[in-house]
């Protein structure tokens, strides 16, 4: 079975989620051998996802009977969503009760709030070692998918339980969303340890998630930087948590006040704070810093999971011996996904990166060969730990409005140059409502004209130099 959960105690909590439910090793098990007889093929299914343990149960079930599934979140637009169904032809869906489908399918299965519906969608060919596939974008429903091997979901689990020192005793809060990479991940590594994964759908924001979290004793519990931003405004770091013992960090860099002050907190409270850095195309995970190091080494991903390396690679595609020099980090590792799917015809595609994978990202090691991130190469922005591409989002704004656009923007704001005036407050709108981003992340401004070059590319340097 996968993760080996069969070899677990049977008896001991694998989920706990804030609908009450709370399902035993042994009750997965059985719930995964039930959830397949209605499939009973290898094929693709879409589990829309909430954080609760109706997704989490159909991800292990189907990644233990080789059903493969794409994860989305449950509260993806109901247009893009039909956009993404037309293009990958799932023939199941997993979908929660109270969503209604802009589909006439057959329901076959209902469990745990959630119902299974059956397409009549012809599906296309899966590659072999095909398992699992997760968005790039974030939330701004891109077609375009990740694809995983086995090899690749094991190999992470296995690197972040060993680095994290997870046992069948930690009781892991899960406070990012399960079709997120990290969220995901954190997931899958506390059950390949046999311990106990806490699900719910409130957020950190609300007094029910910390009554959740105590009331269950939760040990550990990893954020992105917004969310931590969030938790130093909550005033986390005074909260009384007799049972917490480690926060971990990643999707994206923190800020380096917040960076000491989390790595102060596990000083001061004999706690732990390890940062890590990764990728959905790396399974989530490429390097983390020590916890011991946190507090002289503000800012830094660390060192490489064990069983993966870092090159530095110059513009010249030279490599980088020497300390405090900038290139981009080509990451080598198990975990090195397959690549890329745009629609249903690439689920054939086989291995296309051989286990290497270049970041975007420009980084520096020091001479105790822990890594410092710099910047991004590629047009991606990390805006609330989300992970949003700026092409995506001007085809967005085109197919939505038929006008003309480009993006650019930090990690802390999306900027949006158009030639249309008065349409400023509806398009930061429009993409709020596609992307589930609140309306801040957003800025629009209005030009005579998108400056080109003389092949009609758009010159999004110019553009940068107007933020």
């Amino acid at each position: 079975m996968f993760l080996n959960l069969d070899q677990k105690k049977q008896d001991h909590i694998a989920i706990i989620d804030n609908h009450g439910v709370m399902m035993t090793y042994g009750e997965l098990s059985t719930f995964s051998n039930d959830f397949f007889s209605n499939i009973n093929k290898r094929t693709l299914i879409f589990i829309l996802c909430e954080n609760s343990a109706a997704p989490l149960a159909a991800y292990v079930s189907s990644l233990t009977n080789r059903v493969v599934p794409l994860m989305v979140s449950a509260h993806m637009d109901s247009d893009l969503l039909k956009k993404l169904v037309q293009s990958y032809r799932p023939e199941y869906l997993w979908v929660p009760n109270e969503t209604s489908l802009c589909f006439e399918y057959s329901a076959v299965y209902h469990k745990l709030g959630y119902t299974l519906w059956k397409t009549d969608l012809k599906p296309y060919p899966l590659y072999d070692d095909l398992a699992l596939l997760l968005t790039t974008s974030g939330s701004t429903g891109s077609a375009k998918y990740v694809r995983h091997s086995y090899l690749n979901v094991i190999e992470n689990a296995q690197n972040v339980a060993r680095v994290f020192e997870l046992d069948e005793e930690e009781v892991g809060m899960e406070s990012l969303p399960l079709q997120f990479t990290q969220g995901l991940n954190v997931a899958t590594s506390h059950l390949l340890s046999g311990a106990t994964v806490l699900l719910t759908t409130d957020n950190i924001v609300q007094k029910e998630f910390w009554n959740f979290f105590k009331e269950n004793h939760a040990t550990s519990m990893t954020c992105v930087p917004y969310s931590i931003e969030l938790l130093d405004r909550l005033r986390f770091f005074r909260m009384d948590l007799p049972s917490f013992k480690v926060l971990n960090q990643g999707g994206g860099r923190l800020p380096d006040q917040l960076f000491k002050k989390c790595a102060e907190y596990a000083v001061n409270t004999n706690r732990r704070f390890i940062a890590t850095y990764g990728s959905t195309e790396t399974t989530s995970r490429m390097a983390y810093l020590p916890a011991e190091m946190a507090m002289t080494k503000c800012g830094s991903i660390g060192r490489p999971l064990p069983n993966c390396s870092f090159d530095l690679i110059d513009d010249e595609g030279n490599l980088i011996t020497d300390r405090h020099v900038i290139g981009e980090i080509v990451f080598k590792g198990p975990n090195v996904t397959l690549g890329y799917a745009e629609s249903g015809q690439d689920l054939m595609k086989g291995d296309e990166r051989q286990g290497v994978y270049q970041t975007g990202d420009l980084a520096y090691f020091d001479e105790d060969g822990c890594y410092f991130i710099v910047g991004r190469k590629k047009r991606f922005l990390k805006i609330f730990g989300y992970r949003i591409s700026l092409d995506e989002t001007e085809r967005l704004i085109k197919d939505g409005y038929h006008i003309e656009c480009a993006c650019v923007g930090t990690d802390k704001k999306l900027t949006v140059f158009t030639t249309e005036q008065h349409q400023e407050q509806e398009i930061i709108n429009f993409l709020a409502e596609k992307t589930h981003l609140h309306y801040s992340a957003f800025d629009v401004r209005t030009l005579d004209s998108i400056p080109k070059n003389d092949t009609g590319k758009t010159q999004y340097k110019v553009l940068e130099t107007m933020l």
